[in-house]
């Protein structure tokens, strides 16, 4: 079995990759993750998560290396991470009410044989209608400021939400394992 690679430094990434109990290591990609001018969400996050297991194929010649991107979507506009408290809030006020569908495009990459497999799976939160104090509690409770949509759905944030919609619960934090799992089958290793 080619030792696996995540091709990120999220520990929300690792946590998930940690459930399959497979050893693994981690490295963080060095690549420009801006929007190419025209294109769309699903596009973006899947070259995302090709450039970012690329980006290590040099430095681990005979590894799977998994490569994540994630993006989520607000009335046709992408929500970046906030970053700060007031941004936060203006996420979580525009979402009150309304569905965020989150894009989380994934790919294994071969680096020995260059072949690759590469899915962008989507996931939606249908958010209940919030109040700025619930807002304003829910922040100052969880700081969700590096978490794209503005909320952490492993912890409380789920108390934001009326329902949710999609295969793979686990694309929301950040890395479909369904999918992966397929993905490591198709590559040879068998999970359990």
């Amino acid at each position: 079995m080619l030792p696996l690679v995540l091709a990120s430094s999220s520990p929300y990434r690792r946590e998930l990759l940690a459930r399959l109990r497979l050893p693994f290591s981690w490295s963080a990609p060095a690549i420009d993750e801006s929007a190419h001018p025209g294109e769309s969400a699903e596009a973006l996050v899947r070259r995302l998560s090709e450039e970012k297991a690329q980006a290590l194929s040099a430095a681990y010649p005979q590894h799977l290396i998994i490569g994540s991107d994630q993006v989520a979507i607000l009335n046709n506009q992408i929500l970046g991470k906030p970053h700060c408290l007031e941004r936060a809030r203006e996420q979580l006020l525009a979402a009150s009410g309304n569905s965020v569908t989150f894009l989380t495009g994934l790919t294994l990459l071969n680096s020995a044989t260059s072949q690759q497999q590469t899915d962008c799976i989507p996931f939606t939160v249908h958010f209940r209608q919030l109040s700025e104090a619930q807002i304003t509690r829910y922040l100052q409770a969880e700081q969700p400021f590096d978490c794209a949509g503005s909320f952490k759905a492993e912890g409380l944030g789920v108390s934001l939400f009326r329902s949710t919609e999609g295969s793979d619960s686990n694309s929301l934090i950040g890395l479909p394992l369904i999918r992966l799992v397929d993905m490591l089958h198709i590559a040879g290793i068998d999970i359990p």
